[in-house]
């Protein structure tokens, strides 16, 4: 699983040079998170681990009288986010770690979000506690992040068809499931200065392929940036085209209506900064 150090390296370049595939994986969670937003007022936003940079810019367009900061850590991803949202004139895009994020002078955030970029970082209530520093009093907080691993089949499904399955690591360490635990969550956040801790879960279907060639897309996503992308490049040739094999069937048997999708399971997360 990634951590900081893979996101400014090989991850961040493969994600960087595969934003469409992984934004459109993403698509109908954003889609909620976008909904959630209406229910808040706010004048300047901050995407946390903005990645490529979709949310920052939906937001961006969606209320273009509101200012919109995207911050990640990745050169690669905050270069893609900067040419695709180049021209929205209310958003910028910050190459930083959020746990060390400040506003830099310009006007604090009333509106931090996050689409899964949270749970990646080496010591969350400090991180917490940072961005809490840089909020207006009374700011709103909101992020996804997966639930547990048996939750979430487009992890469990592809993972099964490996020759031999990763070993579990720390479910705590920064990764993709590190926030899964809700009762882990909620005193991070308590420690980091947030109260008001409320939970959504959202299930929806993480999407791998659409389109003509909806299984080709779904085989080049799980070989390139899925879960077992990483075990699967360094198999010998014959073991690789085995796994790609058992993963096309698996794509075929979850096509429907030209979309390759599996389940995934997330929360969302929303919170108030404390008085």
């Amino acid at each position: 699983m990634a951590d900081k150090s893979e996101w400014q390296g090989n991850s961040g370049e493969t994600w960087a040079a595969q934003w469409r595939r992984t934004d459109r994986s993403f698509t109908r969670l954003t889609e909620r998170l976008l909904e959630r937003t209406r229910e808040f007022t706010f004048n300047d936003v901050l995407d946390v681990g903005c990645g490529a940079g979709e949310l920052s810019m939906a937001i961006a367009r969606g209320r273009p009288d509101v200012t919109v900061t995207g911050v990640d850590v990745s050169p690669q991803l905050v270069e893609a986010a900067r040419e695709r949202g180049g021209h929205l004139g209310n958003l910028r895009f910050v190459l930083c770690d959020a746990a060390e994020w400040s506003g830099d002078g310009d006007s604090a955030p009333d509106m931090l979000v996050s689409r899964h970029g949270v749970m990646f970082f080496d010591d969350p209530p400090a991180a917490f506690a940072n961005l809490a520093r840089q909020a207006q009093p009374g700011a709103s907080l909101m992020f996804s992040c997966f639930r547990e691993v048996p939750q979430n089949p487009f992890f469990t499904e592809i993972l099964r068809l490996l020759p031999q399955r990763p070993e579990p690591g720390d479910p705590t360490a920064p990764g993709p499931f590190a926030f899964a635990d809700e009762d882990r969550v909620v005193p991070i956040l308590r420690t980091g200065g947030w109260d008001h801790v409320a939970f959504e879960k959202f299930d929806f279907p993480m999407i791998a392929g659409a389109g003509e060639n909806a299984v080709d897309e779904a085989v080049t996503y799980f070989s390139l940036i899925g879960p077992a992308a990483r075990v699967a490049a360094e198999m010998d040739d014959a073991a690789r085209q085995r796994f790609l094999d058992r993963v096309r069937d698996l794509c075929e048997r979850n096509c429907r209506e030209g979309i390759v999708a599996l389940p995934a399971a997330a929360w969302i997360v929303s919170a108030k900064k404390a008085p």
